[in-house]
């Protein structure tokens, strides 16, 4: 997977609004804006919600996030793709149907699916229906895939306690959709942290250390967003992972302790960095 080099690549998101700013689209936009690229954006859900949780849902009729789609790839272009909460089956269809669109005239198109299912307060963000849609529909049109545990397991029914059962997750999902699986280990209990990339190349497994702190609100969107980003300037997947995982990492380092809840990052380090070390 190595997209060419573009310096600022347009990259469209296609996700939920976060009112709390600091997952869903807000997070999308942060990330893609701080890593150099320009962001696009197709809203497929409004949300209430604070860094305590989801306090409401009004979901965005699938025609006017196919129009959303439509009307900015059509005028401005789009170099990479990356999806997060979609909602309902109706939904996913959509934005399936249009990728699909899109690769027929951009067949090497980046396309980052981050499985969203459930937000960190509990709140359902993908219906049990919509789960086998996107694994008929989204998932073989990615070129990357990028589940939590939780995730992986709805996804593939592999119970995973381990690293082991990590890479057998990752596999299943590789086989079964041909596109390339970010694992990521941020469920698992311990002092360290495991994330596991299987492509092509093999199995390539990324370690650190957890931060201790409850500020990690959108960290999945924010990961997402920074990998569809370096992808989409050219980078190779595993240099990509390395760099985003390191943007996301400092953005927890610098989070600005916002919130009674699960706070959010500091998106803009690299520029402002906060007074936390």
């Amino acid at each position: 997977m190595n997209a060419p080099l573009l310096a600022h690549p347009r990259v469209l998101s296609i996700a939920g609004s976060d009112s709390g700013g600091g997952a869903g689209i807000q997070a999308d936009v942060k990330t893609i804006t701080a890593l150099g690229g320009y962001a696009l954006t197709a809203i497929t859900a409004l949300t209430a919600q604070n860094t305590r949780g989801v306090q409401g849902i009004l979901p965005v009729p699938p025609a006017f996030i196919r129009d959303q789609i439509r009307c900015v790839v059509d005028d401005i272009g789009v170099d990479a793709v990356k999806t997060g909460m979609l909602g309902g089956v109706a939904e996913t269809q959509a934005v399936a149907a249009e990728i699909h669109h899109i690769r027929n005239s951009l067949p090497d198109l980046v396309v980052v699916v981050d499985p969203v299912m459930v937000a960190k307060g509990g709140a359902a963000l993908l219906t049990e229906e919509a789960v086998a849609c996107l694994h008929t529909t989204l998932l073989p049109l990615a070129s990357l895939i990028t589940p939590n545990l939780p995730e992986a397991e709805k996804l593939t029914g592999v119970f995973i306690r381990s690293v082991e059962d990590m890479r057998a997750a990752a596999q299943w999902l590789h086989q079964r959709t041909g596109a390339a699986v970010l694992l990521k280990g941020g469920h698992m209990e311990g002092e360290s942290l495991v994330d596991v990339l299987l492509d092509s190349a093999g199995y390539t497994e990324f370690a650190a250390r957890r931060i201790a702190t409850r500020h990690t609100h959108g960290t999945g969107c924010t990961l997402a967003s920074a990998l569809a980003t370096k992808l989409a300037q050219g980078l190779l997947l595993p240099d990509a992972v390395g760099q985003s995982r390191q943007y996301v990492h400092n953005a927890i380092r610098h989070a600005p302790e916002l919130g009674s809840g699960a706070g959010p990052l500091w998106h803009s380090h690299a520029w402002y960095p906060t007074s936390r070390s």
